[in-house]
């Protein structure tokens, strides 16, 4: 139960002309009387809270930045009407910021019997899991004077999922992987490297891809025509550990690794091979194996919605079983992780010529393009010193990735906007190379 804002002004306007004329505990309870008499009138005639049946509807699950619709249905099973302030409370990241309080508070008015229904609008600024924590409801008499208020659990959860802002490279993607299989307006050989069939020439025609042995049992030339290797096996590795948890620009580096692995999964799958996700630091985190083309990009936006970083060092050696668990036959081994000297050197060096015998592997990591920016600083002495901070970090990088390649290891290594594509782009090379 609660006051409201009305009977504590009627009180205090009562209150003056006592002080004035009549300052006696007699003078007070004339006033005072009445109001209690009314306040305990208009709890009596508000609808009662504990009685009412709430039931939710709506959006289950939305990409981050986007709004997600959850319905709320308030039932009045009493005599009286409901004449309510409803607060319906989900987690701070639930809202933008400053937003919370106009989106999560609604008037409601239901007649006796009846039911009305009210809609909370999200726009969660995280990924992951967004339960909803209570309703709590507060019920006011006719007079507005005293309130009942109440609290009930309506569970709902909204699961937020990642963004997939890489999309938008999807199609020049796709163009090039159709230029690998030939088949564009262009009469070109095509790129790939597995034998498809056999054509009739046409003016135009590559004539290094005559086949002089069809040719001779038929009575026009025959030329061969090649696709990109297919049905091919894509491990894609997320690294977990405490690297990852490192923000660059707004996102941490697990954000823009997961936006690169779901444009590189979507653009594998387009072409015929099969893409599997490993999420490790010391345990599995996830893992999504054997779906089909149609189903592997729901299937990884899903399992990546709960993911977060752990501020544990990676076990390069665990994470490396696994894997070869995971794929025992010959895979594409994409590794998503940092290039920090340290955790490269003592971890993932030692233990990569067990991955690189058996599987083609590609690491790709995130660059902060502010130390980018720093290296070209000059102009006062601070801005020298940082200029040459940033020259030694990028020798270091550059130093560790040039010790993966001297072990057969595709390495690439942008910033995040352009992490996606280049992956895309080292994906295509590789496919178009044979090397899967």
């Amino acid at each position: 139960m609660a006051l409201t804002g009305r009977a504590a002004l009627l009180a205090a306007l009562g209150s003056l002309p006592v002080g004035i004329w009549e300052p006696s505990w007699t003078g007070i309870l004339a006033v005072n009387a009445p109001l209690a008499l009314a306040c305990a009138c208009d709890f009596a005639l508000a609808a009662p809270v504990r009685r009412l049946g709430l039931t939710r509807s709506g959006d289950t699950s939305a990409r981050l930045g986007e709004t997600a619709d959850v319905t709320l249905t308030v039932t009045n099973p009493s005599n009286r009407p409901l004449r309510a302030h409803l607060r319906d409370a989900w987690p701070p990241s639930s809202w933008q910021p400053g937003t919370e309080v106009a989106a999560s508070r609604h008037r409601l008015t239901v007649p006796p019997g009846e039911r009305r229904r009210t809609t909370t609008r999200l726009r969660p600024t995280r990924r992951g899991d967004h339960q909803s924590d209570r309703v709590t409801i507060r019920s006011y008499g006719p007079l507005g004077l005293f309130a009942r208020q109440g609290s009930h659990k309506v569970p709902w959860t909204v699961r937020v999922l990642p963004p997939f802002t890489s999309r938008k490279h999807l199609p020049s993607k796709l163009a090039r992987l159709r230029e690998l299989d030939g088949r564009t307006s262009v009469l070109t050989r095509g790129e790939g490297t597995e034998f498809d069939s056999l054509r009739e020439y046409v003016p135009g025609d590559d004539t290094r891809s005559i086949d002089w042995r069809a040719t001779a049992r038929q009575t026009t030339v025959a030329v061969r025509t090649w696709r990109p290797e297919r049905d091919r096996h894509i491990l894609v590795v997320l690294d977990t550990g405490r690297t990852s948890a490192g923000r660059v620009g707004d996102v941490p580096r697990l954000d823009a690794s997961m936006d690169a692995a779901l444009l590189l999964a979507t653009l594998a799958s387009r072409a015929g091979d099969r893409v599997d996700l490993l999420a490790y630091d010391r345990r599995v985190r996830a893992l999504v194996q054997g779906r089909t083309a149609g189903d592997v990009l729901p299937s990884l936006v899903n399992a990546m919605a709960t993911l977060e970083p752990e501020l544990i060092e990676t076990d390069a050696r665990a994470l490396t079983a696994t894997a070869l668990r995971v794929a025992p036959r010959r895979a594409l081994i994409v590794l998503l992780t940092s290039l920090d000297a340290a955790p490269v050197e003592e971890g993932l060096l030692p233990v990569l010529p067990q991955l690189t015998q058996r599987h083609p592997v590609l690491v790709a990591s995130v660059a902060d393009p502010h130390i980018a920016g720093m290296a070209k600083a000059r102009g006062n002495p601070d801005a020298v010193y940082e200029a040459a901070a940033a020259a030694q970090a990028q020798a270091e990088r550059h130093r560790t990735a040039e010790q993966l390649r001297r072990h057969g290891v595709t390495v690439v290594d942008t910033t995040p906007d352009d992490l996606a594509p280049a992956l895309a782009d080292a994906y295509l090379a590789l496919k178009a190379a044979g090397r899967l």
